[in-house]
């Protein structure tokens, strides 16, 4: 759309507007969230068609097997509307020249194709193993390596790690630039991965952390806000805030489904194709650390298994009822929807503190 109607402007000054991020980036929302409603209910019923239902039964946890037992007809893949209504949202809306977009469109897509695979699997085998951990592992791997040496081959990217509150603080990553960004990509992609377990959960709290990420994508494309507030200024970024918003238009439009009760289950195809995106951004708008505080609730659900692991295996006692965290508040006698809006609630409240680190130094 970007390219069909830019070109006008020399017939009619309306047509002007298509070259401001901020009309592409409103356009780009709204055509992901209506692309998500149009596409929702065929996506679903296809999904219904071919039987791809999600085993919610996981090994050695039988004590929450109750809690989805009204999910067991809920079809799971939902990733694919997601990805879906973003690509097309940027093809539409999106500066096709921007080196950014692609490698945006090119993360998603690739993330989401390994949960794909996974989910597909999990379908053929009628189980809850798809693929093994390790081949899961070594795809993520690979997509984060292209991304980083991508990167880190651009002599003009920037290569510095910048810590929040701390005007000065920074480190320059050299060789290890390629490292760091695999470990960023890999690990928002599975954390995202851990927080889905709950109707609503995952995406909710994507939604919040997508706000403030295009928030700061505009932000660090503008050299007037960028010197302002003493932030680096990312040349051509402005293209990763309408990447931002047509996600948040996607968010908005699958939660539209997957509320409780869900209606569909995004599957790994949704949760690696989002942490992968999101990770994305937070590198290229050089706030891979404000990501650990915009992202906590995925943060925290991560670190809750990790915790949970290495106290069993070092001292055979457990930390949490049951890992990731949600499961230890079900547990504890909450009710789903409940865990769900309250970490909403968090998300919020750490995408705000996340948004104030940009000038609390």
């Amino acid at each position: 759309m970007f390219y069909f109607l830019y070109p006008l402007k020399d017939i009619s000054i309306v047509f002007n507007l298509f070259r401001y991020i901020t009309v592409r980036s409103a356009g780009a929302s709204i055509t992901a969230f209506l692309l998500s409603l149009w596409l929702g209910p065929r996506i679903i019923a296809w999904l219904k068609k071919v039987n791809v239902t999600q085993n919610q039964k996981r090994e050695y946890a039988e004590s929450i097997h109750t809690f989805y037992a009204h999910k067991e007809k809920v079809p799971t893949m939902g990733g694919v509307l997601i990805v879906a209504a973003v690509v097309i949202s940027m093809l539409l809306w999106g500066n096709l020249t921007n080196w950014f977009v692609w490698i945006l469109i090119g993360t998603i897509t690739s993330f989401g194709a390994v949960g794909f695979l996974d989910d597909w699997i999990k379908l053929r085998s009628r189980s809850s193993r798809g693929l093994g951990s390790l081949t899961k592992v070594v795809g993520q791997l690979v997509i984060g390596v292209a991304v980083g040496l991508y990167l880190y081959m651009d002599p003009v990217f920037d290569k510095w790690l910048y810590f929040p509150f701390f005007k000065k603080g920074a480190i320059y990553l050299s060789v290890f630039f390629i490292p760091f960004v695999v470990l960023v990509l890999v690990g928002s992609s599975n954390a995202l991965n851990l927080t889905d377990g709950l109707d609503g959960l995952a995406i909710g709290c994507t939604l919040f952390t997508s706000i403030s990420l295009g928030i700061i994508a505009y932000l660090v494309g503008r050299v007037d806000f960028a010197s302002y507030l003493s932030i680096p200024y990312i040349p051509a970024a402005g293209e990763i805030a309408v990447f931002a918003a047509a996600l948040i238009g996607a968010s908005a439009g699958f939660l539209w489904f997957n509320c409780y009760p869900a209606e569909v289950m995004m599957g790994d195809t949704g949760s690696l194709a989002l942490g992968g995106a999101i990770g994305t951004i937070a590198v290229m708008t050089k706030k891979e650390m404000v990501l650990v505080i915009i992202g906590g609730v995925f943060v925290w659900e991560a670190l809750s298994v990790i915790l949970q692991v290495a106290s069993f295996k070092l001292f055979h006692k457990r930390i949490f009822r049951m890992s990731p965290f949600h499961h230890h508040l079900q547990l504890k006698g909450w009710a789903e929807s409940k865990v769900t809006i309250r970490l909403w609630i968090i998300a919020l409240i750490l995408a705000v503190v996340g948004l104030s680190t940009l000038k609390v130094r």
